[in-house]
């Protein structure tokens, strides 16, 4: 098992790329080793209203175990995990629409900590929830929205191997147990129909509406970066997540920078060089980025590597299926 704790397999051959041989694709979330009587003594229900199309709705009280449940503690015991296969299918690779975007340090970098400063530091924070029995951590980002309570995030953060995540809050500014910004628990959670239907890595992206805190919205209280979709390929973009695999610790916001180039092996996904580690599931990717005010335009999220390139992190294309995502979760 590798270190970075990324999975899945597609089809490749050493020499000829003729879709026969599995190669080992792996994803970047992490997992802490939390006993699964625990779990299921303080775990939340996702399901209290009618079934959500491409989601769920989280209970009230499933809302109060989870903001109970993420102890500073809690947060700390961050592994990484190696996660079951997901098949890919070059033959759905996300489309083109209309460009849209809604507006609210060095270059290039492969990956250290990020300190510009800036809005990023309080939008960007790590996602936290229980899988399958075990306490589990993403990133995600608070981006501009109807609701003023919208995270972005990868599709794997929200749902996988057929159930969503429960016990699912987001920490902006963690900074190792610290929450200076509260923690935030999600009331419902959503992805793009094709991870929801079959967690098809082309469509990896899922997105969280979260509860007010004291009374405040979200983005009142932590500011939100701007979103753009079906935006032309091969720009220059920076990428933020909290990785917590060695060499990384998941206590410190990361980040690299670079021109973006089209994934080889069909999932239409884009990719960036890039060392960072498990944790770093769902983290941000922005355009038009500004090192001065922290600011961007969200374009993708971290979403997976492969283990014979792991100085690549990729993400998937945010076409007309990204964008009803978040159209679906700004409104609800």
């Amino acid at each position: 098992m590798s270190m970075f704790g990324y999975r899945g397999r597609i089809p490749l051959t050493t020499m000829e790329c003729d879709a026969r041989m599995k190669l080992k694709l792996w994803r970047v979330s992490t997992v802490a080793l939390a006993t699964v009587g625990m779990a299921l003594t303080m775990g939340a229900t996702a399901t209290a209203k009618p079934a959500l199309g491409n989601g769920v709705y989280i209970s009230a009280a499933a809302q109060a175990r989870a903001q109970a449940f993420w102890t500073p503690e809690r947060m700390r015991a961050a592994q990484p995990l190696e996660l079951p296969a997901v098949a890919v299918q070059p033959d759905a690779v996300a489309k083109a629409g209309t460009p849209t975007t809604i507006e609210p340090m060095a270059f290039p970098n492969g990956g250290s900590a990020w300190t510009g400063g800036g809005a990023v530091v309080r939008t960007t924070g790590r996602v936290f929830f229980t899988y399958q029995g075990r306490t589990a951590s993403c990133s995600g980002s608070a981006v501009t929205s109807a609701n003023k309570s919208t995270v972005m995030t990868a599709g794997h953060c929200v749902k996988l191997d057929g159930a969503f995540h429960t016990n699912w809050t987001f920490v902006p500014a963690y900074n190792n147990g610290n929450a200076p910004y509260g923690t935030w628990t999600a009331r419902s959670l959503r992805a793009t129909p094709q991870w929801v239907a079959s967690e098809n890595i082309t469509y990896d992206i899922g997105a969280a509406v979260v509860n007010t805190l004291n009374g405040a919205l979200l983005t009142d209280v932590v500011g939100g970066q701007g979103v753009a979709f079906n935006q032309p390929r091969g720009q220059n973009m920076y990428a933020f997540g909290y990785p917590a695999a060695s060499p990384y610790n998941g206590s410190t916001l990361i980040y690299c920078s670079g021109t973006v180039f089209n994934e080889f092996l069909g999932t239409g996904a884009i990719g960036m060089t890039c060392n960072m580690t498990g944790g770093a599931s769902g983290g941000p990717w922005f355009l038009s980025f500004s090192e001065a005010t922290g600011t961007g335009l969200l374009n993708s999220v971290n979403s997976f590597k492969y283990n014979f390139f792991p100085n690549w992190m990729f993400g998937p294309y945010f076409g007309p299926d990204a964008q009803n995502l978040y159209n679906s979760a700004q409104s609800a």
